[in-house]
């Protein structure tokens, strides 16, 4: 059968792949499960990773299946041994069942659950202590309270104006639990390797990472907090993001792991911080502005999103959000207010097409507000940057 040949490609394929077992291919050292063919060229990987193996091996397993020829498509399941039972059964043993390996179910490329020696070293370092990005003149963080505020919405829509305006902009996706980056910018390749370096794609004229480029948009990612921080050092430090003015994480929302991995991992100049209007999320947003202020990160400013629909039929103005929250917390907190933008349809209608609407509808009103929220930040930028007279 013409599956047997191509599973038999693809196996062949893969026994090049090295693993960290002495020099043993990924097939013969047990990393690759099983190997599944359907067709027209659909290939199904399982692997268990253990906690030695290099990080991006999942990487260059996929990498391997793809380059054979008849393969359309490689989805990897990835699990990461994370325990040996030492001869009791325990929460995913079968009754009696001894010396068995339990793995966790995660995406991508793991790590192991207990830290590297780099990420324990970072993970007791101050965010003062932290060193610059080589070759990144400003990371800027974009984060908020709550989710579904649109903090990435304003993430891909401030890179890509600042592209326009003629700085080199990267755009790191860290809400590595939800990853819309991808979706956002119109971008569904996988990024090749080189020299233990990812190359990021680039669309719109910024250069772009995110953990959905990596793995499948149904597997779910289950990790613990020193997973995050490697995930976010191998984001920082192993993607060649060449030199920039400007690279812009987008952070998951709340006060958690990814938050404080990246303060410790790298220098950060500012923080812009995301809200709508009402209530509940402009005091999530506050604990966000906390948070920052208590390790020590410049707040850039607030970016109040969805204030007011321009209903296109009648021309009247709904506060479906309320109005004000945003602008109302930065004043009282002696913050600079980055702008408002509206609700309107075209911000969603470019993020489906993949285009962010400061490129595809720029002189949309939520456009023109995007933009004024660029400019501004990057004024806040310049006056942090400035030397202290």
């Amino acid at each position: 059968m013409a599956s047997d040949t191509l599973k038999k490609r693809v196996e062949t394929a893969l026994r090049k792949v090295k693993s960290s077992r002495d020099g043993a291919d990924v097939v013969s050292a047990g990393l690759v499960r099983a190997v599944a063919v359907s067709p027209p060229g659909e290939v199904r990987l399982d692997m268990i990773i253990p906690a030695a193996e290099r990080t991006e091996i999942a990487a260059e397993v996929r990498t391997a299946a793809e380059a054979v020829d008849g393969v359309a498509n490689v989805r990897l399941n990835v699990r990461a041994a994370v325990a040996e039972s030492r001869g009791e059964s325990g929460p995913g043993d079968s009754g009696g069942r001894r010396g068995t390996r339990r793995s966790l179910p995660i995406a991508g490329s793991p790590e192991s659950p207990r830290p590297t020696a780099p990420d324990r070293g970072a993970a007791s370092r101050h965010p003062s202590e932290a060193e610059p990005l080589g070759g990144v003149e400003h990371v800027i963080a974009v984060s908020s309270g709550k989710g579904g505020v649109g903090k990435s919405t304003v993430s891909t829509n401030l890179a890509a104006a600042l592209a326009r305006a003629g700085h080199r902009v990267g755009l790191l996706d860290a809400d590595i639990y939800g990853p819309d980056i991808p979706t956002m910018f119109g971008v569904q390749e996988k990024p090749r390797m080189t020299e233990h370096q990812v190359v990021p794609l680039e669309a719109h004229g910024v250069k772009l990472m995110s953990l959905g480029f990596l793995v499948d948009e149904d597997t779910p990612a289950i990790w613990r907090g020193p997973i995050i921080m490697g995930i976010i050092r191998q984001f920082l430090q192993q993607v060649a993001w060449g030199e920039l003015d400007y690279l812009l994480v987008d952070l998951p929302p709340g006060t958690g792991d990814a938050q404080l991995s990246l303060v410790q991992l790298t220098r950060v100049r500012g923080a812009v911080m995301v809200t709508t209007p009402q209530d509940v999320a402009v005091g999530g947003v506050l604990k966000g502005i906390r948070m920052f202020q208590t390790l020590e990160v410049p707040i850039l400013g607030v970016v109040e999103n969805m204030r007011g629909f321009a209903c296109p039929d009648c021309g009247s103005v709904h506060e479906i959000f309320g109005s004000g929250g945003g602008e109302k917390l930065a004043a009282s907190l002696g913050l600079p207010f980055l702008g408002a933008i509206p609700l309107g349809a075209s911000v969603r209608e470019e993020a489906d097409r993949g285009i962010p609407t400061v490129v595809g509808r720029p002189d949309s009103p939520e456009g023109e507000a995007l933009r004024a929220v660029a400019e501004r930040t990057l004024g806040e930028v310049a006056r942090l940057a400035a030397p202290k007279g």
